[in-house]
């Protein structure tokens, strides 16, 4: 009975990463539309403050009443976290102003191979050949998919690798924050570090949303990204820091099908090409993982701080 309870278990565990992946790529590409949508005299400070002190709100009224919210386990490395992880998105939002979708998307996504590399740095994490090839065929995808092209804005292509690496080293570094904190704490600290970074820039240049739409749209990238952030950090809890940054990558397929659905992009061979690489690479990843989640899914529960 024993043995049959620890296979639901096991296999729970190996569906749970990949469907929490999923449904926050999914939601990203949402906040993403959105995002692309805003009014141009929005800037990247704006953006960045609604999300993050947007956050901020959410998270302290649904989870954190009557709760000290940022009581948390290891708060040097929560803080370095948010930092991190509030540079990226920063890094990353610039490169897209500055570059074109493509080529900013085609280069932002090379963090799994960034996580793969502060995993193995960090702790000594083991990637073998295969998992390698894997990432490799992913970012091959990636760039396929978008019909990739080298861009002469040195600096835009700049901000889009720090922003990868930023993001290869915020997802590496949760395996250590989520033995003792839950997935709200540690977005808790990004938005945070976010706000924190953004409010001098707001409060020298201040905005209101000018209509009814725009506040729609600033609801929806609040309650969007607080969804997407806390399925992210959960499915963290069930695979390494560069499997889930492989899982994420289904994002550029949603965002492909978003613009062809909803913009009316034409359709090409890339979008079939890319995808299918993506698609089977991240399937392969987790085939090669499964071995690694089931050791991490029978440690003994050292309980969360949500």
């Amino acid at each position: 009975m024993q043995h049959s309870k620890t296979r639901i278990v096991l296999m729970d565990a190996r569906m749970a990463g990949p469907l929490f992946m999923l449904s926050a790529a999914l939601l990203f590409t949402l906040m993403s539309t959105l995002v692309k949508l805003m009014p141009d005299h929005y800037t990247v400070w704006h953006l960045g403050f609604v999300r993050c002190f947007g956050g901020m709100l959410v998270l302290t009224t649904v989870f954190s009443r009557r709760k000290n919210p940022f009581k948390g386990h290891k708060i040097p490395l929560l803080i370095l976290r948010g930092c991190t992880g509030s540079l990226a998105f920063f890094f990353v939002v610039s490169a897209l102003r500055t570059l074109p979708m493509s080529t900013a998307v085609v280069l932002f996504y090379s963090y799994p191979a960034f996580a793969a590399l502060f995993g193995f740095i960090i702790y000594k994490e083991q990637v073998n050949r295969l998992q390698i090839a894997c990432i490799a065929v992913l970012l091959a995808g990636v760039a396929i998919l978008f019909d990739f092209r080298l861009s002469t804005n040195a600096m835009g292509q700049a901000m889009a690798i720090i922003g990868a690496l930023l993001a290869g080293f915020t997802v590496t570094i949760i395996r250590s924050l989520r033995e003792h904190n839950g997935p709200v704490i540690i977005y808790f600290y990004f938005c945070t570090m976010g706000t924190l970074a953004t409010l001098p820039y707001c409060i020298t240049h201040p905005f209101l949303p000018e209509s009814a739409v725009e506040w729609a749209m600033i609801s929806g990238i609040i309650a969007v990204s607080v969804a997407a952030q806390l399925l992210m950090n959960q499915g963290f809890f069930f695979c390494r820091g560069f499997e889930g940054a492989a899982y994420m990558s289904s994002e550029t397929l949603f965002t492909a099908v978003v613009g062809i659905v909803f913009l009316m992009e034409p359709v090409s061979w890339h979008l079939f090409a890319g995808g299918l690489l993506i698609v089977g690479s991240g399937l392969a990843m987790h085939r090669l993982g499964r071995s690694t989640l089931k050791f991490s899914c029978i440690q003994p529960d050292k309980g969360t701080n949500a």
